[in-house]
């Protein structure tokens, strides 16, 4: 394996650099989604103050190295060659797990990835020394169980009280400034952003500058000697800023919720860089000491581990650095962002996930919990706290996700939970953290309301369910990594590290796939301007439409022609993707809706019914396009007779005519040209006179006794439901027409 080390540390040092970018996308939402949440700034501004944040963070995380070198395995037990497997192991298990999750677009934790997967292949490699009798001491004594178990109760420790305290701290925050902030600013923002500001500045600078490479211990000394005439003077520093600025015009909620993006990112950084260079840094100590001692790989044991990690200062500027670029270059950043802003909202919109019956029996049992305590508080306090959460009154930009207020206590919040984790040298998870402080000042906002309650708890156990799961699979991969490399040596090393290669080309290659996005939507449902908002129903909308005769057609094509083929296969897939269309009309539907909420109630009366009109036309189409993939899926199942000549040519004339009429609507609604709109709709009623001919002769053509029975009846089935498409067809572009007419 001697020849096959240097391969193996470049191989480490490119797939740490892979997991740099996989990782700052996955972890985007930790530091960006207040700023970005709350529209403090464009986009393009909040990442780069996040990228000099990283860059600045990764310099004090130098002493959580020895995390990934000690803080699960005992080196002492293992030799050289046992250490690089384990090392690879976790390198290829969390490139791997992290390219799933972000594909999935859920944000996972890449502090539990690290030490589940140490502790599986530090697992595996222990139970393979002990069956082979190549070690003095006990599985339990090659992993430092006593380490490990604090830092798994620390990362899960931190969800309970990111949570708790963001809810109690959130809840307070508004009743002191309400949802109308700006009315109660003038004497108290100057003290709150003192408070908020010097909280960062201490835990950023004085906590997080304990780890930093270039700290001397003179000037540690000093700091920890002085550090509360610091704080004092820094709290008098800023709270006079902050009320100098306040007078000066400026949005002092912006800027806190600006610097605690950075206090974030630089946290994030501090904490999280171990997650990806701690093992290839360990890994390259390794080489350095196997090169030192001169010994073969297999009788090198690794006391060396056991020191101090002391990582060189441009091996870590230059890891902040390919973080920051990764940061403003990612496009799945923002798939993982948008899943924690769709879960934290103000306002109701479009929700991401579905219900499930246990999120359904936690918001039933919370909703009685809290109607008893209703009940049981005087009427006054009610009141009080009624009007202090009122948020009608709520003061939030165009097209944000929430206010200021909430987007500055959850950065706050978060930077110090991590902060105080790194100085303690415990990878808190930022994921764990910023997610769930995040849902907690949601929650305590009152942003779940019981339209979207449901929907946002099952949001939030598919989030942390997504967390367990990374837990078990970091363990379960790393720990059959790591016997695969043991039981088939050089050539299974060659083989993950090709698998894992082209897994990373893959991934690059199809980088864009998976954005997903409504931009019409998300631009208009947070903008306060009747037009815009208008203007981008009436779009949403005539898309909404398109897109559906789209799918219309493309299935009535693929049903006929697969009954024609008797291909079930195609049948079965055609049924499935019609009952998840009406999920996704629904949401299209919903969606509108939404935004006919927020126009001129006099232009909404006029376009109310022509709206649902037109959706209840949709439905019917979805209803009779399945009344006709059913029947035949079961009539090709039981491979019954096909189709003869004649039903076949019969039958290619009325698709014909469907899809003549799909195709005329579509190019209507389209255009938003409805000048001619009734002579369209005229020649639409001629195909469907022809096809209702079409099938009057089938119903007499079934009383011939040569006729198969079974055949007839399915042929006019499927003519009399392609009659009834056409003639929701006509219907949808009245409906259309109507809804798309000026009104002043």
């Amino acid at each position: 394996m001697e020849f096959l080390l240097p391969i193996i540390l470049v191989f480490v040092i490119v797939l740490a650099i892979l997991g740099l970018c996989a990782g700052v996308s996955n972890d985007a939402c930790n530091f960006m989604s207040s700023a970005v949440g709350t529209k403090s700034a464009s986009y393009r501004t909040v990442t780069i103050i996040a990228a000099i944040g990283v860059i600045s963070g990764a310099t004090t995380s130098n002493g959580m190295m020895e995390i990934a070198r000690n803080g699960v395995m005992a080196p002492e037990f293992f030799y050289a060659n046992e250490v690089i497997i384990i090392f690879l192991s976790v390198v290829i298990s969390n490139l791997i797990l992290l390219d799933i999750f972000n594909k999935l677009g859920l944000p996972t934790s890449t502090s539990v990835s690290l030490v589940f997967e140490l502790l599986g292949a530090t697992f595996a490699m222990a139970i393979i020394k002990t069956h082979t009798g190549n070690v003095e001491g006990s599985i339990s004594q090659m992993i430092n169980t006593d380490k490990a178990l604090t830092m798994i109760l620390g990362i899960f420790l931190s969800v309970a009280i990111a949570f708790v305290f963001s809810i109690i701290i959130q809840y307070i925050t508004r009743l002191v400034f309400t949802f109308n902030y700006k009315k109660n600013l003038k004497w108290k923002i100057g003290i709150f952003g003192g408070i908020a500001t010097t909280a960062l500045v201490y835990f950023m600078l004085i906590k997080g500058l304990k780890g930093a490479s270039f700290m001397t211990k003179e000037v540690l000394t000093w700091i920890n000697e002085n550090t509360i005439m610091l704080l004092g003077c820094i709290f008098i520093f800023f709270t006079i800023l902050m009320q100098l600025l306040y007078f000066l015009k400026v949005n002092v909620l912006k800027v806190i919720v600006l610097i605690g993006t950075f206090a974030l990112a630089m946290a994030f950084a501090g904490n999280d860089l171990v997650n990806f260079i701690g093992v290839p840094l360990a890994c390259l100590d390794t080489y350095l000491s196997v090169k030192a001692s001169g010994l073969p790989l297999d009788q090198h044991l690794m006391f060396s581990l056991n020191g101090s990690a002391s990582a060189s200062f441009i091996y870590i500027l230059i890891a902040g650095i390919i973080m920051a670029v990764t940061l403003l270059t990612s496009k799945k950043a923002k798939i993982v962002l948008q899943t924690s802003l769709d879960l934290s909202k103000q306002n109701a919109g479009d929700e991401q996930f579905g219900s499930s019956h246990v999120a359904r029996s936690i918001v039933r049992i919370t909703n009685n919990i809290i109607s008893a305590v209703n009940n049981a508080m005087p009427n006054k306090v009610k009141a009080w706290i009624d009007s202090r959460f009122n948020q009608k009154e709520a003061i939030i930009e165009d097209n944000a996700s929430f206010d200021l207020i909430r987007g500055l206590v959850s950065i706050v919040l978060a930077s110090m939970i991590i902060a105080l984790g790194t100085s303690l040298k415990l990878p808190l998870s930022t994921t764990y953290v910023a997610f769930m402080v995040t849902m907690g000042a949601s929650l305590a906002d009152k942003a779940w309301s019981r339209e979207s309650a449901v929907f946002r708890v099952t949001g939030m156990f598919s989030v942390i369910g997504g967390w367990f799961i990374t837990a078990i699979a970091a363990l379960l991969l790393s720990f059959i990594i790591v016997l695969v490399f043991n039981y088939t040596g050089v050539i299974g090393i060659l083989i993950m590290i090709g698998i894992a290669m082209f897994i990373v080309l893959k991934d690059i290659n199809g980088n864009d796939k998976n954005i997903s996005e409504d931009p019409v939507f998300d631009n208009a449902v947070n903008s306060n301007d009747k037009d815009i908002i208008l203007n981008a129903l009436m779009e949403h909308n005539k898309k909404s439409m398109t897109d559906m005769l789209d799918f219309f057609k493309n299935v009535y094509i693929n049903i006929i022609d697969a009954f024609a083929k008797e291909d079930i296969k195609t049948l079965r897939k055609l049924l499935i993707q019609c009952k998840e269309q009406k999920n996704v009309m629904k949401v299209m539907k919903r969606k509108e809706i939404q935004l006919m909420r927020k126009i001129d109630e006099n232009l909404v009366i006029k376009k109310n019914t022509w709206f649902h009109l037109n959706y209840n036309c949709v439905e019917q189409i979805l209803y009779s396009l399945r009344r006709i993939c059913d029947p035949v899926k079961e009539y090709v199942d039981n491979s019954f007779t096909p189709l003869n000549d004649k039903y076949l040519e019969e039958l290619n004339e009325v698709k014909n005519k469907v899809l003549w009429a799909i195709d005329a609507a579509n190019i209507t609604i389209y255009s938003a040209d409805y000048k001619d709109v009734d002579a369209a709709i005229e020649r639409i009623k001629n195909r469907e006179d022809s096809i209702m001919a079409i099938s009057m002769k089938q119903m007499n053509r079934i009383q011939d006794k040569q006729e198969n029975i079974d055949l007839s009846l399915l042929y006019l089935n499927i003519i009399q439901e392609s009659v009834e498409i056409v003639v929701e067809l006509r219907h949808i572009l009245r409906d259309s027409a109507m809804f798309n007419e000026k009104t002043l």
